[in-house]
């Protein structure tokens, strides 16, 4: 998910802001971790700090939603908001299919990217067991085909770019080399600039 807005709005709660914009800070830190060690074969102790920070950040998440509902950017501006997605999508899947109605109506009102409302909708459908919806998820790293990535289940895959499009995202084929290229930097070849990056 691209960064939209870096600067400093003029938003009713600015503490809370810094607070999203630093939890999201650690978020990424430890994932960038993962990968800089090897994410094929994951430092254990690594995994760990990541489960307990994404523990943490999920029980604030529950807190802030209860008293705000989804904090929208005149809350805490663009970047909180998109701050704020991340952390819930790094959540746990009862918490996340809690909250799926609200990702929708933020995306509706043009709150969230359809990007990220693409992401959201098929972490919680492949929690629910069922095939995703926009191709965003692969498997873990220990079902690719070497680097290949794998790919959860797509419902009706043949139309998958389509509605790929529809939510702002890059064709399957060019995902693919996106994953490819960013969870194993060490080996690109010739490589090139991919349009519409997402945030892990």
């Amino acid at each position: 998910m691209q960064a939209r807005q870096a600067s400093a709005p003029s938003v009713a709660k600015p503490k809370l802001r810094q607070e999203l914009l630093k939890r999201v800070a650690e978020d990424q830190g430890i994932r960038n971790e993962l990968i800089k060690e090897g994410i094929d074969h994951p430092d254990q102790a690594l995994l760990e700090r990541m489960k307990r920070i994404d523990a943490v950040n999920t029980s604030r998440a529950k807190a802030i939603i209860k008293q705000y509902g989804w904090p929208g950017p005149k809350l805490v501006g663009q970047d909180g908001t998109d701050a704020f997605f991340l952390l819930v999508q790094h959540a746990d899947h009862a918490f996340q299919k809690e909250v799926l109605p609200l990702v929708e109506n933020a995306y509706r009102n043009g709150i969230l990217t359809g990007q990220s409302y693409a992401l959201f909708m098929d972490r919680v459908l492949i929690g629910d067991g069922k095939p995703q919806r926009y191709g965003t998820a692969a498997k873990p790293f220990d079902q690719w085909i070497g680097r290949e990535p794998v790919f959860e289940s797509i419902e009706d895959e043949a139309n998958v770019d389509k509605r790929r499009a529809e939510v702002g995202l890059m064709p399957l084929s060019e995902y693919r080399e996106f994953l490819k290229q960013m969870y194993f930097p060490q080996e690109k070849e010739n490589p090139r600039p991919l349009l519409r990056p997402l945030r892990r």
